[in-house]
């Protein structure tokens, strides 16, 4: 499973986003199952809202409905998340942010598929013994060049 974030699904429905044809290729080769968490989706909804106006905003749901992600939220999610925000407060890592940390300790997965590599590659596993995040689809594009 890969933890999914805001940024790489914008830049995949943007086709003049500067990272859209790297999400597009890595799209079509991930088996993964892609799963976020609600914080994500309400993000999305807004931001495709505001800067795609209601075509954006369509296409985006009919994404949801069809399941192109899985979303989790567990009893103690929001508590979780809290607790990962405040424990990098002095980054100001933000409340979605946090959750999708929470999340990848929840369905112990190191994969989180973020360009936010500011608060990703700072922030560590919690309970993972592995000292980073497998950023992608970043770390993939590095991993295959010659």
């Amino acid at each position: 499973m890969i933890v999914l974030d805001t940024s790489v699904v914008l830049a995949f429905m943007d086709r003049r986003d500067t990272d859209h044809e790297l999400v597009r290729i890595w799209m079509g080769e991930v088996e993964d199952e892609l799963v976020t968490t609600p914080l994500v989706l309400a993000e999305l909804d807004h931001l495709a809202s505001r800067y795609g106006g209601p075509t954006a905003a369509d296409a985006l749901r009919d994404d949801f409905k069809r399941g192109a992600y899985s979303v989790e939220w567990w009893s103690s999610a929001l508590h979780d998340s809290i607790a990962v925000s405040e424990r990098y407060a002095t980054m100001e890592l933000g409340l979605t942010d946090a959750s999708l940390i929470a999340l990848a300790d929840h369905l112990k997965t190191l994969e989180i598929a973020t360009f936010d590599e500011r608060h990703f590659r700072a922030v560590r596993p919690l309970r993972a013994r592995a000292d980073a995040f497998t950023l992608l689809p970043a770390d993939h594009a590095a991993s295959s060049r010659p």
